[in-house]
């Protein structure tokens, strides 16, 4: 319970210093805007000039051009990466004071990254969705596709952003216990950017890969989520996408910590 309560207090914290920094979130957006017209631009070539226009088909253009607004509105909270705070004081060596703390580091660190995630996400996403309601068509972001359609993306957002901290926190662990670079860390997050639609829609993957991409565990952080408001997958199937995502969302949880606890017993303090 001290846990839960250290925690829930440095979330508010942490939340509320997050909200102050209000040029770097004007930063990112420019950025996020000035990538999604990049996407469209791109897909806009690929839907009208393209051979072979089967593999669009799972997606009609409209539904793309939301599923590229709202991926970058959810991006901060789906990106698996390591909390910047966090990243710093284990390259520094500021490790060791969180070691003083009679805290569970693992939950003090993942009620951390989720404070960092959300205080930036309430300015981005307004920007973003306001920008994208008043562009002009066809590159404008449409609404749901139903109500219910609304109700079960949000539902999947929620898991989705449970999915995303706890492979954060999986790659903060690894990045604990090593002493010889980044590599390892900037992999396992390209690979999770890739594998959760962050480049390419996964229904636009090839036809004998989408039971594989649907069921491994970055799918969840963002594609499954994302179908549920343009329309291509219907409400009821909101249960399965659960499943999955609560179902790694624990083993991420149970290998963060294992590894975690594995690096604190020949842990390394750097820097100073």
């Amino acid at each position: 319970m001290r846990t839960l309560r250290s925690c829930l207090a440095l979330f508010r914290i942490r939340t509320a210093e997050a909200l102050q920094y209000r040029m770097a979130t004007l930063a990112a957006v420019s950025i996020g805007l000035f990538w999604v017209l990049i996407e469209i631009a791109v897909y806009t070539v690929f839907y009208r000039y393209a051979d072979n226009k089967d593999a669009a088909l799972a997606l009609s253009f409209p539904q793309m051009v939301s599923y590229i607004w709202i991926s970058q509105v959810s991006f901060g909270l789906r990106f698996p990466d390591i909390d910047g705070e966090i990243y710093g004081k284990i390259k520094n060596g500021d490790v060791i004071v969180e070691l003083c703390r009679p805290l569970d580091l693992y939950f003090h660190w993942f009620a951390k990254s989720a404070a960092g995630r959300l205080g930036g996400f309430w300015w981005r996403g307004v920007i973003l969705v306001g920008v994208g309601l008043m562009v002009p068509p066809p590159y404008r972001l449409s609404g749901p596709s139903s109500f219910m359609g609304l109700s079960v993306f949000l539902a999947a957002t929620v898991a989705s952003f449970l999915l995303s901290l706890s492979f954060g926190m999986l790659i903060t662990s690894v990045r604990l216990g090593i002493t010889w670079g980044e590599g390892p860390t900037y992999m396992l997050g390209l690979l999770g950017g890739v594998l959760s639609g962050a480049y390419l829609p996964l229904q636009l993957w090839p036809d004998f890969l989408q039971k594989l991409l649907y069921y491994q565990p970055f799918a969840g952080q963002g594609d499954l989520p994302l179908r549920f408001y343009i329309g291509s997958a219907p409400p009821s199937d909101v249960w399965n996408v659960l499943a999955v995502q609560l179902g790694w969302t624990t083993i991420f949880i149970l290998a963060g910590r294992l590894l975690m606890r594995r690096a604190l017993k020949r842990v390394v303090v750097q820097g100073g």
